[in-house]
């Protein structure tokens, strides 16, 4: 079947929500990856909003963090604090993040581009509490296009914290031993990150996409996994149900 790049960075996305574990998402794609992996491969996700919606049976794609609907036959109504002592706790397994800049530790920039803080060349929204989230949820995921000016060797602000400045560097700053960046799902490939160096490294490459053309879209040097692979497109049931029923309107998946 035919599908656009969105639809597959989503359901990329989906896959790597295992039944039983926990994800804080926002608005937009990851949260059409976390009602796909609930309807189809994952029924006993629990999703979580950082507004206080605590286990929705999403019916439809809410249109923020605090719409009515991510409350829906939810597990509790609670808030935004609740929310964020649960994940200070250790209990949130996933969560999406997203930035105007990555750098191969999966450092995430949201705040600004520029060098001067007072007066930078663009101001974006800032943190929210993506640095909560990525500081205390085990595993955070980013769904994005990639191009060399997101993909930055040194971005201009750190707002959302991956590895720092490499190995052992989250633990000396204080946050949790094992958490960190797990996967950057593009447009191109899907990049983990290395054990030892803990940079980024290439798992697969979607069809039809050559090695060299990742490489001219990153401004950084990646690392290659030993046993890349091709990432499987998705399946007819996968389309099906994003398209008739995580987002028939099409809000997410006619962005592509």
């Amino acid at each position: 079947m035919e599908y656009n790049d969105m639809e597959l960075m989503i359901s990329l996305a989906s896959r790597y929500l295992e039944d039983d574990s926990i994800v804080v998402v926002g608005t937009g794609a990851p949260c059409a990856a976390a009602m796909l992996a609930q309807k189809v491969y994952s029924p006993r996700l629990m999703i979580m909003f950082e507004a206080g919606g605590i286990g929705p049976l999403l019916p439809s794609m809410p249109i923020s963090v605090g719409d009515s609907r991510t409350f829906y036959r939810g597990l509790v109504a609670s808030s935004m604090p609740e929310v964020m002592e649960t994940c200070q706790r250790g209990l949130v397994d996933y969560t999406f993040l997203g930035g105007a800049q990555i750098d191969r530790y999966g450092n995430i920039n949201s705040t600004m581009v520029g060098t001067d803080f007072q007066k930078p060349k663009v101001r974006f929204p800032g943190s929210g509490g993506a640095n909560d989230l990525a500081s205390f949820c085990w595993k955070t995921m980013m769904i994005t296009p990639q191009d060399p000016q997101r993909f930055t060797d040194k971005i201009d602000f750190i707002t959302s914290p991956g590895y720092l400045t490499g190995p052992g560097a989250r633990e000396e700053a204080g946050l949790p031993p094992g958490s960190g960046p797990y996967k950057v799902i593009t447009n191109l490939c899907v990049i983990g990150f290395d054990d030892e160096t803990k940079q980024m490294k290439v798992e697969s490459t979607h069809p039809g996409i050559e090695r060299e053309k990742v490489i001219e879209n990153t401004g950084f040097e990646l690392l290659w996994a030993d046993d890349l692979t091709i990432s499987e497109p998705p399946t007819a049931d996968e389309l099906k149900v994003l398209r008739e029923e995580v987002d028939p309107y099409r809000y997410i998946i006619g962005r592509a």
